[in-house]
């Protein structure tokens, strides 16, 4: 029972004092001068550049395959439209 309590208590102060270093380390987050905080400000600034940039792109894309469509369309209407002249041609011959 007492090497369970010298354990247990041993187990506590390694708790208490990692706790002591989670605040410390959420508390150099918060802090904007400390190099973890700039490290993370800056991940999160590319992060959201990067969003931006993503967002940007599916536009564009968006915008290219609607106008992609529209190409296809012409081609399809052009084909049908060279056809029938070259039948025209042929008949005229």
């Amino acid at each position: 029972v007492a090497a369970l309590q010298d354990e247990k208590n041993s187990l506590m102060s390694e708790n208490e004092i990692m706790n002591d270093r989670l605040e410390q380390l959420d508390d150099s987050i918060d802090d904007p001068n400390t190099v973890v905080a700039k490290k993370y400000f800056h991940a999160q600034l590319q992060l959201e550049q990067l969003q931006e940039e993503n967002f940007r792109l599916e536009a564009a894309k968006d915008d290219y395959r609607v106008h992609c469509e529209d190409l296809e369309k012409q081609l399809i209407e052009l084909q049908h439209r060279n056809n029938e002249l070259t039948s025209l041609a042929e008949e005229s011959r």
